[in-house]
């Protein structure tokens, strides 16, 4: 066994959710009458917690209408946006056989919500395919290490024992920051080049080749 725990993102690591979350932005803060949003700048700031992604993509933008962008996007990511998002090929039966093995522990560190990943755990049935997870609203967002602190001393697990897998510098500094081990993937938000500042143990460009890695 590589690790103990594997600890992995959600959006743009497991789930093809980029085009959702770029759309809904897009429409939210046209609603908020903020104006167009580069489809690029919205990608950029995917893992962050939401008020973090909102100071980051409106600089300067005033409490109440970052609270009514806020709600916006929400409505259109819950019900207002209809933008499919799947697991990517291949991460489904990459965690079955993670989850095979006898000690493996699998858990979640993510810049959703609690609500909005408890609502995609529901819909996708995928719930329980985790020990354990932790979401930016209830910790700290990433870079910060809080969520991942949080989860070694919940699963009980020392820092070597635990790597963390994800697709922008957000995920893999969060780790770094504790010495942690990071694998990055080059599928979601980030550019190969970007990741690689933050020294990852490993770089997959593609599915079957970031679980046969993990499996060891």
């Amino acid at each position: 066994m590589r690790y103990r725990l594997a600890i992995f993102d959600w959006d743009g690591t497991l789930m093809d959710s980029i085009a959702r979350i770029v759309s809904c932005m897009q429409a939210a803060s046209r609603d908020a009458g903020w104006g167009e949003v580069e489809a690029e700048a919205v990608r950029n700031i995917i893992g962050l917690g939401l008020p973090e992604a909102i100071a980051t993509l409106f600089p300067g933008i005033d409490a109440e209408r970052a609270e009514r962008l806020k709600a916006r996007y929400a409505y259109y990511f819950v019900e207002g946006d209809t933008t499919p998002m799947v697991f990517y090929p291949g991460v489904e039966s990459g965690l079955e056989r993670l989850r095979r093995r006898e000690g493996q522990r699998l858990a979640v560190a993510t810049g959703k919500s609690r609500r909005g990943l408890d609502r995609i755990f529901r819909e996708s049935g995928s719930g329980d395919w985790f020990h354990a997870s932790r979401t930016a609203d209830e910790t700290l967002s990433k870079p910060h290490p809080l969520m991942l602190e949080e989860l070694l001393a919940e699963l009980d697990v020392e820092v070597g024992e635990a790597v963390m897998v994800g697709d922008t510098e957000y995920d893999l500094e969060m780790a770094r920051a504790l010495n942690m081990d990071r694998v990055a993937v080059t599928w979601g938000v980030h550019a190969p080049a970007r990741l690689s500042a933050s020294r990852p143990v490993f770089t997959a460009s593609a599915v079957p080749e970031l679980f046969d890695w993990l499996h060891g």
